[in-house]
C-alpha cells in the first residue's frame, strides 16, 4: 500500500486502542494511517497483560506441585530454568503480536509508519522528516512504568514491571515495592518461582482500593506462602552494598532496613506524551502528563482526540479497546459516544485472584447512600470446600432503601471469571434479591455471589448444599 501524506485519521501509537480506533475507522471506508517508533502492539500483547499472565500460569503449575494438598497425591518441583520460561512466554508473545496486531494491518488495510511522530503547526504530524496531515488525530501512545523520586533508586538497576519480565534467573530476594495489581502479581510470581520475597506499601494495607476484608484475606494468604508485607511503609532511601540492596524503610515500627538481591518497582503507570509536541498545537496535559479529554474522549483541540491509558482513564485494555472504538465514531460520524465506567470490572491476578465490580462501601457512604453490605467466607462455597482450598471472601454492596446492588467483590480462584455474572446484575439493576434468586450452576466459584446475596436474609450456613 503506497504511503500518502493524507488521510481520514492518523493514530499516534499501536497497542490496543490504536487497533481498535484503526479497525473501526476501516468499517467507515476511512484511510487510515499508524506510526509507531517501538514494537507493534503496545503494552498488553508486549509487555503487560499477556506476557505477565504466562509467567503467572508457570508459577502457578510449579506452586500446585509443591504445595499438593490432596490426599493419595504426591508431586514435585525441581529446579526453574526462568530462560525457558521467559523464552516460552516470549513464543507466546510474539505468535500473538504476528496474529491480533501485523497481520490485522494487512487484513484491514491500514498503513503502519516506523517512526518517532511529533505535532507540528496545522495540526500535522512529522515523521521521519515527512508531514502526515489528516483529519482527525488520536493520541493512543499509551502508559509507562513510573517510580517515585526516592534517593538513590536510579543507582541501584532496579526492576520494573516490564524488565522483571525479561530476567534470565530468579533473584534470591526480592523487595517489591508498591501493592496495587502489579506489585501483588509480580511479588506473588517470584515467590512461587522460589524467591524470597517482601511488598513494602506506603498506604495501610495491601490492594488498598478494595474492599478491606479482601485486602485482610490476602495479606494472610500471602504470609502462608512465606511473602512478608510492609504496610504504612515509605521507602526513604535505596543503596546498593556488595551484591545486596538496602531499602531503608520509615514505618509504623520506626526505621526499618530490608535487605535483598533485587529491587521491584511497581508504584505504577504515567501516560506515555513527551515528545509529542502537543503544546504546539494546544492539547492540554494534566497534573500526571495525561491528555485531558471531554465526554467523546476528543482533547482541546477539536481535531485531537485520545484514547486509552494515555487518557489517564482506568487502564485495562478493555477500557483501551471501548476507547478506539468511541473515538473512531466520534471523529469520523459525530456520533457523540461517551465511556460508562459504572459497571467497569476490575482483576488483580494474584492467586486467589481479586474482582471487582461497582462501588465499595466507602464508596457509597462517600456519595451520602445509606448501604447495607453482607461479607461471605469461601468456607460456606461448595465448589471451594471440594477443591479443599477456601482461602477466599465474597462481598455484596447493597442500597439498604431499594436492596439494589451497588458492589459485588471477590476474592476467590476464578474470580475475574466469576465476576461477570455480577458485571451482568448491576447492568441489569438487579436488586439483592433478584441476585438471590438468580439461577446459578452449582459447584462453581460464581455462586458464591448468590450465596453472598442470599446472607441478606438467610443463614445460608443452615442451607443444605444446593438449597437454592
Amino acid at each position: 500500500m503506497p504511503i500518502s501524506t493524507t488521510y481520514d485519521l492518523a493514530i499516534v501509537g499501536s497497542g490496543s486502542a490504536a487497533f481498535a480506533t484503526a479497525i473501526e475507522a476501516r468499517r467507515h471506508n476511512a484511510s487510515v494511517v499508524m506510526i509507531e517508533q517501538g514494537t507493534i502492539g503496545g503494552t498488553c500483547v508486549n509487555v503487560g497483560c499477556i506476557p505477565s499472565k504466562a509467567l503467572l500460569a508457570a508459577a502457578d503449575a510449579r506452586h500446585v506441585a509443591l504445595a499438593q494438598h490432596f490426599p493419595g497425591i504426591t508431586t514435585s518441583a525441581g529446579h526453574v530454568d526462568m530462560t525457558s520460561i521467559v523464552a516460552g512466554k516470549d513464543e507466546i508473545v510474539s505468535e500473538l503480536r504476528r496474529e491480533k496486531y501485523v497481520g490485522l494491518a494487512e487484513l484491514y488495510g491500514f498503513h503502519i509508519l516506523t517512526g518517532v511522530a511529533r505535532f507540528i503547526e496545522g495540526p500535522a504530524l512529522e515523521v521521519n522528516g515527512e508531514r502526515i496531515e489528516a483529519t482527525h488525530y488520536v493520541i493512543a501512545t499509551g502508559a509507562a512504568p513510573w517510580a517515585p523520586p526516592i534517593v538513590g533508586l536510579d543507582e541501584v538497576d532496579y526492576l520494573t514491571s516490564t524488565t522483571a519480565m525479561e530476567l534470565d534467573h530468579v533473584p534470591a530476594s526480592l523487595v517489591v515495592i508498591g501493592a496495587n495489581a502489579v506489585g501483588l502479581e509480580q511479588g506473588q510470581l517470584f515467590a512461587r518461582l522460589g524467591a524470597e520475597v517482601t511488598i513494602v506499601e506506603a498506604l495501610a494495607r495491601i490492594a488498598p482500593f478494595e474492599e478491606p476484608e479482601i485486602s485482610e484475606a490476602l495479606t494472610t494468604i500471602l504470609a502462608s506462602e512465606g511473602i512478608a508485607v510492609r504496610t504504612g511503609a515509605t521507602v526513604r532511601e535505596v543503596q546498593r552494598e556488595g551484591v545486596k540492596v538496602v531499602v531503608s524503610l520509615d514505618s509504623p515500627l520506626g526505621s526499618q532496613e530490608l535487605r535483598a538481591e533485587a529491587v521491584l518497582v511497581a508504584t505504577g503507570r504515567r501516560p506515555t506524551t513527551v515528545y509529542l509536541g502537543l503544546e504546539s498545537v494546544g492539547v492540554t496535559l494534566g497534573a500526571r502528563g495525561e491528555v485531558v479529554v471531554d465526554e467523546e474522549l476528543r482533547t482541546t483541540n477539536p481535531c485531537i482526540f485520545a484514547a486509552g491509558d494515555v487518557t489517564g482513564h482506568p487502564q485495562f485494555v478493555y477500557v483501551a479497546g471501548r476507547h478506539g472504538t468511541v473515538v473512531a465514531d466520534n471523529a469520523l460520524t459525530d456520533a457523540h459516544l461517551t465511556v460508562d465506567y459504572r459497571t467497569l470490572p476490575r482483576v488483580t491476578f494474584t492467586s486467589p485472584a481479586i474482582a471487582s465490580v461497582g462501588m465499595t462501601d466507602e464508596q457509597a457512604n462517600d456519595l451520602g447512600i445509606d448501604c447495607e453490605c453482607r461479607v461471605l467466607s469461601f468456607a460456606y462455597v461448595p465448589r471451594a470446600i471440594v477443591n479443599l482450598d477456601t482461602r477466599g471472601v465474597a462481598k455484596v454492596v447493597a442500597e439498604r432503601s431499594t436492596g439494589r446492588v451497588l458492589g459485588v467483590h471477590l476474592l476467590a480462584e476464578g474470580a475475574g471469571d466469576a465476576i461477570l455474572a455480577a458485571v451482568y446484575a448491576l447492568d441489569a439493576g438487579f436488586t439483592v434479591e433478584q441476585l438471590a434468586n438468580a439461577w446459578t450452576p452449582y459447584l462453581t466459584m460464581a455462586e458464591a455471589i448468590k450465596l453472598t446475596a442470599q446472607s441478606f436474609t438467610r443463614d445460608v450456613a443452615a442451607l443444605s448444599c444446593c438449597a437454592s
